[in-house]
C-alpha cells in the first residue's frame, strides 16, 4: 500500500511539473508571438509590394553607419533622423523610429507607400531595419534639409522664383501619389517640414508615416482619429460635417503650404503689428491680395513677374483651401494653374467657417475653437 501511495504521489508531481512547464512555454510563446507576427507581416509586405530590391540592414549596421547615432539631423513625431555613411561612402539619412511594442503601423505605412513609388519628387528609400522593436529606414541624403528652413528663417532664404519651382515640384509629386501609382497614396501630412531639398533644391516629399493606401476610384477613406499637423489639416479630418477624408485633404494641406511659401507669414506680421492675428490672416489676404489682383487684371494694369508669381500662388492657395473638399481642384488642375497664366485663374471664393490663422510660431488655427464646440455638443469626433 505504501509503495502504491508513493508511486501515486510521484505521478502527481510529474503531472504538476509537466503542466507548469507547458503553461510557462505557452506564456513565453504568447509574449513573443506579436514580434514574430510583425516580422512575418514585414516579410509578406515586402513580397507583396515587390520591395525585395530594398536592402535589409541589421541594427548593428545601422549603428555603424550612423557612428552610434552621433549626427542628428532632426526629430519628428515618430522618431529621429541621423546622418549616415554607407560602406561605399554614400551619404544617407537614417530615420530611427521610436521603440514601441505596437504593430509598427508607421513603419509599415512608410515601407508600403514608398516602395510603390518612383518619382523625382518623392524621396528615395534605400533600405530598412526591422528587428523586433528596432526599426529604421534608410533614405537618400538631402543636403539642403527641409523647406521650412527656407521659409521660416530670415538667415536661410531663397528667391520667390525658386520657391515657385519648388511648389510646382511638390504638386507634381502629389499628383503622382494620387493618380500615378497603381494604388492611390494619400499622404495626410503635407507641410514644409516634410518637403526635403536636394543639392539643386529639387523638392522630395517625405515622411509617409501617416499615409493611407486606397483604390483610385475610392473617393472617401475610412480612418479613426485625426492625423496631420495643426494648421495644415483639412477641416473634414476633424468633422464629417465637411465631408469625408480623401486625397482632397492633401490638396488642402498643399494650399496652406503654398500660401506660406508665397509670403502669408510676412504679410500677417506686417498687417497685425500690435494686435492678435486670430481670424485676421485669411480675411486680409483674401481682400487685399486675391481681390486686389483681380481688380488689377480687370483694369488691365501691368503686374511685374515677381508680383505675378506671388499673387498666382495666393490665388491657387485659396482654391486649394476651400472648405468643401469637392470645391478644391485636383492636383493636375493645380499644376495646370501653376504653369499657366494668371489671367486664366478664376477668382476663388472666400473659404467660410474654417479660418486658418498665423501665429508667431507658425501656422495655428481657429479650428481648435470649432473642434471644442464639436466635442461639447456631439462628443468625440
Amino acid at each position: 500500500v505504501v509503495v502504491g501511495v508513493v508511486a501515486f504521489t510521484i505521478l502527481i508531481i510529474i503531472i504538476v511539473v509537466w503542466y507548469l512547464k507547458r503553461r510557462r512555454s505557452q506564456t513565453r510563446r504568447s509574449q513573443t508571438s506579436p514580434s514574430q507576427v510583425s516580422n512575418q507581416d514585414i516579410e509578406n509586405l515586402l513580397l507583396q509590394h515587390g520591395s525585395l530590391a530594398l536592402k535589409r540592414y541589421k541594427y548593428s549596421e545601422i549603428k555603424k553607419m550612423t557612428k552610434s547615432f552621433n549626427d542628428k539631423l532632426g526629430r519628428g513625431g515618430f522618431g529621429s533622423v541621423y546622418k549616415g555613411v554607407l560602406p561605399d561612402g554614400s551619404l544617407v539619412a537614417v530615420k530611427v523610429l521610436i521603440e514601441t511594442d505596437s504593430n509598427g503601423e508607421e513603419f509599415i505605412n512608410e515601407v508600403a507607400s514608398i516602395s510603390r513609388t518612383s518619382h523625382v519628387n518623392i524621396v528615395n528609400l534605400l533600405g530598412f531595419c526591422f528587428d523586433k522593436n528596432k526599426r529604421a529606414l534608410v533614405y537618400e541624403f538631402m543636403p539642403n534639409k527641409s523647406l521650412d528652413k527656407f521659409i521660416s528663417s530670415k538667415e536661410c532664404s531663397i528667391d520667390l522664383e525658386t520657391l515657385y519651382k519648388i511648389a510646382i515640384g511638390v504638386a507634381k509629386g502629389l499628383e503622382y501619389l494620387h493618380t500615378g501609382c497603381n494604388t492611390r497614396i494619400v499622404h495626410f501630412d503635407i507641410k514644409p517640414q516634410n518637403i526635403l531639398l536636394d543639392e539643386e533644391l529639387c523638392p522630395k516629399i517625405s515622411d509617409f508615416g501617416l499615409a493611407k493606401l486606397c483604390k483610385k476610384k475610392q473617393s472617401i477613406i475610412s480612418m479613426i482619429g485625426a492625423r496631420g499637423t495643426i494648421g495644415y489639416i483639412a477641416p473634414e479630418i476633424f468633422s464629417r460635417n465637411f465631408g469625408g477624408a480623401s486625397h482632397k485633404s492633401d490638396v488642402y494641406s498643399y494650399g496652406m503650404m503654398i500660401l506660406e511659401m508665397a509670403g502669408a507669414r510676412k504679410f500677417d506680421e506686417v498687417e497685425t503689428t500690435g494686435q492678435s492675428s486670430l481670424n485676421y490672416f485669411p480675411d486680409k489676404i483674401y481682400e487685399q491680395v486675391v481681390l486686389g489682383v483681380t481688380m488689377k487684371l480687370n483694369d488691365n494694369l501691368v503686374i511685374d513677374d515677381k508680383e505675378e508669381i506671388a499673387r498666382k500662388m495666393f490665388l491657387i492657395g485659396f482654391w486649394c483651401i476651400q472648405t468643401v473638399p469637392s470645391d478644391r481642384p485636383q492636383m493636375s488642375k493645380v499644376i495646370e494653374m501653376l504653369e499657366g497664366s494668371i489671367q486664366s485663374i478664376r477668382t476663388p471664393p472666400k473659404p467660410f467657417l474654417f479660418s486658418p490663422t498665423l501665429s508667431g510660431n507658425g501656422f495655428s488655427s481657429s479650428l481648435s475653437t470649432y473642434v471644442e464646440l464639436e466635442h461639447s455638443v456631439d462628443g468625440p469626433i
